[in-house]
């Protein structure tokens, strides 16, 4: 899984989290939208397996300098996504998701720090690959 795919996994299961907050529900059972939740939070947990290591690698493969302030924040990221996975996981395991509970979730410290993490990742890489367009395009057409 690329880490555009992996962010993306990450940041929808946030919003839906976000609506599902709102409406007020004692119970993900026997609706549709307690059915998604269950889908989305399970899709942000296999995004969260082996994200840090897939930074590592796209920063690898596009030879980014220097490497250990790279490494140095992806094991910061890794942290982050260990915490939020942990959180993730125990709320999957409740009999019944609240959106009370997931409002909590929601607000954890710990998903909001994963969140930034991945704004500025992706930032970072974006700016990267558009310097690396602008390197490749011959001047003067």
């Amino acid at each position: 899984m690329e880490i555009k795919e992996r962010c993306n996994a990450i940041e929808e299961c946030y919003e839906f989290m976000l609506g599902y907050a709102a409406q007020g529900l004692s119970s993900d059972r026997d609706s549709r939208t307690g059915e998604q939740i269950r889908e989305f939070l399970n899709g942000a947990v296999k995004a969260l397996n082996g994200l840090a290591q897939s930074c590592v690698t796209e920063v690898g493969d596009a030879g980014l300098e220097p490497v250990e302030k790279y490494q140095a924040f992806f094991d910061v990221l890794n942290r982050d996504a260990r915490d939020s996975l942990a959180a993730i996981e125990l709320v999957l395991v409740q009999p019944a998701i609240s959106s009370q509970l997931v409002d909590n979730l929601n607000a954890s410290i710990h998903l909001r720090a994963l969140l930034t993490d991945l704004f500025l990742v992706d930032e970072i890489l974006k700016t990267q690959r558009q310097a690396a367009d602008l390197v490749a395009i011959p001047f003067g057409c």
